[in-house]
């Protein structure tokens, strides 16, 4: 009977450790993230508090046992009144300890940030904020604070010239000015490469005077093979101090980026943008330049063509002359091509 009796109790001490036991266990080793997800990235905010953490935890279903989650957080002092934010890849499986191991370390997962061509800084500041966590109202600030623009070197009129299009890695969190401190890096080490200093200087030119150009080179055309034929156009109506007269300018000055087609209205519009009015490069770019483009112009054509109009066809291409009566030729071939085509 006393043999009995001490088993009971035995057991029942056992009983009441497991349940005592239970919840720790089940909240370190047994719950956590599930086996599939929907999405594999946590966003946590700046400024975000342990609450808003929890709740984008349950929105993502990053977590199976919230009671455990919260218990265990607790324990491991994850819990704090700011909580670290930033972009989290999490891994399927991952128990309530691994998963607070991660997001208490901070090891982000980068986000791809892809400049195209954009035209304007304030394409760019929305451009950028579609891939971080910042609004494109902050950095279109950030890219007009004169502090900032004396501190990097730039102006309004050249900023854009600091964007080289391409696809850079950076943490969603990213600030404002952290932004533009890792485009200079990004245009230093673009331009420290390939001997582009040097051919800029041996061209007589700056860094932002050949990307100003190429701006126009890539307004000019969408074909990579015809950059170095319109750059050396445009660098040999320089040499001889002859207008530029670049359709694209005079667009880029009235603001008129819908329109079809160049008429006397852009051509005639009063803007130091405007090349058909003023000799040599306008203040700064007309848009950002493909790199096709800024190396187009680092690397033109040497050629004695001064003009250049499109061909009377659908390739996109363009026929080129060296005299005005040749242009000339060229150009009442296209405009009767148009003619016949209805336009």
């Amino acid at each position: 009977m006393k043999g009995k009796t001490l088993g009971l109790l035995l057991l029942a001490l056992l009983l009441g450790g497991l349940f005592f036991a239970w919840k720790p266990l089940n909240a370190i080793y047994l719950s956590g993230v599930p086996a599939q997800l929907e999405n594999e990235y946590l966003l946590i905010p700046t400024g975000a508090s342990f609450e808003q953490v929890m709740d984008s935890l349950k929105a993502g279903r990053f977590i199976d046992n919230e009671d455990g989650f919260r218990w265990l957080a607790e324990k491991m002092k994850y819990k704090r009144e700011v909580m670290r934010n930033g972009r989290y890849q999490i891994e399927p499986g991952w128990t309530n300890r691994e998963l607070i191991q991660h997001l208490r370390a901070g090891k982000q997962a980068p986000v791809n940030v892809v400049l195209n061509n954009e035209r304007l800084p304030e394409e760019v500041a929305g451009q950028v904020a579609r891939f971080l966590e910042i609004d494109s109202i902050t950095l279109l600030n950030a890219f007009r604070d004169p502090a900032l623009l004396a501190e990097i070197g730039y102006t309004p009129e050249t900023l854009i010239s600091l964007f080289i299009p391409n696809t850079y890695q950076m943490f969603w969190n990213t600030e404002a000015k952290g932004f533009v401190l890792r485009m200079v890096k990004e245009h230093d080490a673009f331009w420290n490469k390939d001997n582009r200093r040097a051919k800029a200087q041996a061209l007589g030119m700056t860094p932002e005077q050949v990307y100003t150009l190429a701006s126009i080179v890539e307004r000019e055309t969408n074909k990579a093979g015809e950059k170095p034929a319109i750059a050396g156009v445009y660098l040999n109506r320089l040499k001889i101090n002859m207008l530029l007269q670049a359709d694209p300018t005079s667009v880029f000055a009235t603001r008129d980026f819908a329109a079809r087609r160049v008429t006397e209205f852009h051509t005639t519009f009063d803007s130091p943008y405007n090349t058909y009015l003023y000799k040599g490069l306008p203040p700064g770019p007309i848009s950002m330049a493909s790199i096709a483009s800024i190396d187009a112009v680092l690397n033109p054509d040497k050629h004695d063509y001064l003009y250049f109009c499109a061909k009377p066809d659908d390739s996109g291409t363009h026929a080129f002359a060296a005299s005005y009566s040749a242009h000339l030729v060229n150009a009442g071939r296209f405009q009767s091509w148009l003619r016949q085509r209805g336009y």
